[in-house]
């Protein structure tokens, strides 16, 4: 059976999304089948021939100022000649995001949308979270999975006073994992769908 090839591309300011990405990272690489890379971005240059292989991109940073980070925008902005002029090397793959901020929203919807259209744009298929929102009732928990009641990619939320080995949370942890997870599996079904 063929395998599926997941990337995990992201920027991180102070390690709490690389942890994220992680996460995201090793749920993807749980799956049987999958080939899950995670490459770290910083700007324009990153790894193209890589990411051209890849059947699905999984997009993450951290929200600053109700956005990505300025790093990983030069990475956005750099597929424009890269990835989107030289013929739409990205066109229909598979694409998710996930994201990090000190606050509980901190405008991450505004950063994972952002993730949405830049995927589009690229004639991307987008797999959302596929979670319910946990800690939403009086039964509810910081523990629950997507206890941030995100919908359209994963977030996390890491206290601005604590360091990247204690943020973010297991439970965000987790729900990044899921994220990796739902997308390998997507990318199995998409790749074998194809044979």
């Amino acid at each position: 059976m063929t395998k599926a090839i997941v990337a995990v591309v992201y920027h991180s300011g102070y390690g709490h999304t690389k942890r994220q990405a992680e996460a995201v990272h090793y749920g993807a690489s749980q799956v049987a089948g999958v080939s899950a890379e995670i490459y770290a971005v910083d700007g324009a240059d990153a790894p193209w021939a890589e990411l051209e292989k890849a059947d699905a991109i999984i997009f993450g940073a951290p929200t600053y100022m109700g956005g990505p980070s300025a790093q990983f925008k030069a990475f956005q902005d750099a597929t424009s000649h890269t990835v989107f002029a030289a013929g739409g090397k990205w066109k229909d793959k598979l694409a998710a995001g996930f994201t990090n901020s000190a606050s509980r929203s901190g405008d991450k919807l505004a950063t994972l949308q952002q993730f949405f259209i830049f995927a589009a744009q690229h004639g991307m298929h987008w797999v959302n979270l596929g979670l319910p929102p946990g800690n939403n009732s009086s039964k509810g928990s910081e523990a629950d999975l997507n206890r941030l009641g995100f919908f359209i990619g994963a977030a996390a939320q890491s206290n601005a006073d604590q360091s990247a080995e204690l943020a973010p949370s297991e439970s965000d942890l987790k729900t990044a994992e899921h994220l990796g997870a739902r997308v390998a599996n997507t990318a199995l079904q998409f790749v074998r769908g194809r044979e």
